[in-house]
């Protein structure tokens, strides 16, 4: 069997020509939004969007390929198998954390020691010090601590999720395991995937989504926001594997994944689709009836008031659409989870419906009521799916796509569902 992907000219043009226009867009917005043009909070609308367009996008691709080695240890921490004969698909996703890891670092330090208080208000000092809320968090809410947390957890995703897939590419190169080789093996595997579960846990369910995302409103909190943050970028990894699966099946390889594997995948995606909308109603419910000032003004920059509707409504109100009432009409059926046409669409459609929830989570706290979508958001969406398109291919032809001596193999042959 073939077990080998060489990457087709076909997938190379599409790889090439999305970094292309990604290039452009971020040219484009180089010259024309003056981005390192800055006097304070709201003093170049345009310049805000180009930094809050590359935080938006740099993060949330950043989040969803590493939910992919999220994937990886959980199912091997669930003892697994019916995953195996599709897991280095997830492994190649995974490989772009740290080249996605580095540019949103740089990112992120720019606008943070560039003093970008208009996407982070609490960078300016005077407007903490004469802030009993913000001078509260400035222990957290500071340009050394957003700078130490994020390079140990962007290192430790990397070292962790690097150190999996190393373990993984040993059973190439060993041969067939014995009984106690095999578990010796699968227990060095689960200590590994407990450790990222473990740091995980630490960083994307808690504290990340805290510092990159959640104090671009430094005066509005939810203790659902890092659970609401993960949901979402887990749908969208497990969407994108779904994705790459079903592009590799279609070229006639991944020759053991059947119908019962992709079904999986897809009660999967179900699953935490309405995960993610209970999440989404819990968070707002708990704070659409409180209606305190402060817990409400997050909700009302986006939708707006009785009186008056928001210039993110639109946006709102078709992310729940696209990211709940779709996935859930479309396959709450079993055959339509077993359906490789309806999946591709659907998990197409779940990835940009959280693209767009991170928009919408982003540019109402950076650039207010003009966050109207433009070519240039999705231009540099372009350029990350093709930096993407281009790391996948890369790790998938370089080794087998096939981990043939994992013990779990056979278990992962003869799934069925």
């Amino acid at each position: 069997m073939n077990h080998h992907f060489e990457i087709p000219g076909s997938y190379k043009k599409w790889t090439m020509g999305l970094i292309i226009v990604g290039v452009i867009a971020l040219l484009y917005g180089f010259i024309a939004f003056h981005p390192f043009e800055h006097a304070g909070h709201g003093a170049n609308t345009n310049s805000t969007r180009f930094w809050a367009s590359l935080l938006q996008n740099s993060v949330y691709w950043l989040l969803t390929v590493n939910a992919a080695m999220f994937f990886i240890c959980v199912t091997t921490m669930a003892m697994g198998g019916w995953q195996v004969s599709m897991r280095r698909v997830p492994e190649a996703i995974a490989s772009l954390v740290p080249v996605l890891g580095i540019i949103c670092f740089i990112i992120l330090m720019i606008i943070v020691w560039g003093g970008r208080t208009d996407i982070y208000h609490w960078l300016d000092k005077d407007a903490v010090a004469a802030d009993k809320a913000l001078s509260g968090k400035s222990g957290f809410l500071s340009p050394w601590f957003f700078t130490i947390w994020s390079a140990i957890t962007i290192g430790l995703w990397s070292l962790l999720g690097r150190k999996i897939r190393t373990m993984s590419l040993e059973t190439d190169k060993h041969g067939t395991m014995d009984f106690e080789t095999g578990k010796k093996w699968v227990w060095k595997n689960t200590i590994w995937a407990s450790l990222f579960t473990v740091f995980f846990g630490l960083t994307v369910a808690s504290t990340i989504p805290w510092l990159w995302l959640m104090s671009i409103d430094p005066h509005w909190y939810s203790t659902m926001y890092s659970w609401y943050t993960f949901a979402s970028t887990f749908v969208s990894g497990l969407a994108l594997i779904a994705v790459f699966v079903i592009y590799l099946k279609n070229r006639g390889q991944l020759e053991y994944v059947t119908d019962e594997h992709l079904h999986d995948l897809g009660k999967f995606i179900f699953a935490f689709s309405i995960f993610w909308a209970y999440v989404w109603f819990a968070q707002y419910m708990l704070i659409w009836y409180s209606n305190q000032p402060e817990e409400t003004r997050y909700f009302v920059d986006r939708i707006g008031t009785a009186q008056q509707r928001g210039a993110y409504y639109g946006i709102f109100m078709f992310n729940l659409i696209v990211n709940f009432i779709f996935p859930l009409l479309i396959l709450m059926k079993k055959g339509t989870k077993r359906n490789w046409t309806i999946m591709t669409f659907t998990a197409v459609l779940i990835v940009f419906g959280h693209w767009l929830d991170f928009y919408q989570m982003v540019m109402p706290g950076t650039v207010g009521d003009k966050g109207e979508l433009m070519p240039f958001e999705f231009g540099i969406a372009c350029l990350f799916v093709g930096i993407i398109m281009w790391g996948v291919g890369k790790t998938l032809s370089k080794h087998s796509m096939l981990s043939k001596n994992h013990p779990f193999l056979k278990e992962s042959m003869i799934h069925h569902t």
